[in-house]
């Protein structure tokens, strides 16, 4: 890929997220402003507490120019809050938590449970010959699936996995396990 990755950096495991980007020769940079936004080509939304982030996106001035980015078809990657962020309906977010309605899910914060229900299981993905180790920490729970969304993933029954066009989310932590193949798949969606 020639273009740059952002990593979303006001909160959360970003710089796990920069160390999976590396380890696959991409390089990225770290996105707090606008301005930091308008230099690169696609962006990873890391996890972390999706209210803390919204009110900090707000607060950056980067929630409207984001919305923009992605209406005009910025590849992105969103996990765990990520998801919640890009999801159309978040369900018991809070009343003033904005999100970009970028892809077509219903998304329950901390659908799986609190921090001590946290867990770790294999999935199987579409396009990868091996099961992927799957990090779970206060997840989001897709309760619903638009009928463009491709469900690339799932656990007991439940997306984990999906896309819709340049939107890319995962309700687990893909950057906590050492294993970058979901990180190459965006590289990859992003360079065709």
């Amino acid at each position: 890929m020639d273009g740059l990755v952002g990593v979303l950096a006001l909160q959360g495991a970003f710089r796990a997220h920069e160390e999976a980007l590396s380890s696959l020769g991409v390089e990225s940079r770290q996105v707090r402003t606008p301005a930091d936004l308008a230099e690169v080509d696609a962006l990873v939304m890391p996890g972390g507490e999706s209210t803390t982030m919204s009110k900090l996106l707000e607060s950056s001035g980067l929630f409207d120019a984001l919305a923009e980015r992605i209406a005009d078809g910025m590849p992105v990657f969103g996990t765990c809050a990520g998801m919640i962020l890009l999801a159309t309906d978040v369900l018991d977010g809070r009343p003033d938590q904005r999100s970009f309605g970028a892809i077509d899910l219903a998304v329950r914060r901390n659908g799986y449970g609190r921090q001590v229900d946290s867990f770790e299981t294999e999935i199987d993905v579409t396009g990868l010959d091996e099961p992927f180790h799957a990090v779970f920490i206060r997840a989001p729970k897709v309760e619903s699936v638009g009928a463009d969304v491709e469900v690339l993933a799932t656990h007991d029954g439940v997306p984990v996995l999906a896309r819709h066009g340049a939107v890319f989310v995962a309700s687990f932590h893909p950057e906590l396990t050492g294993d970058a193949r979901l990180h190459a798949a965006f590289v990859q969606s992003i360079s065709k």
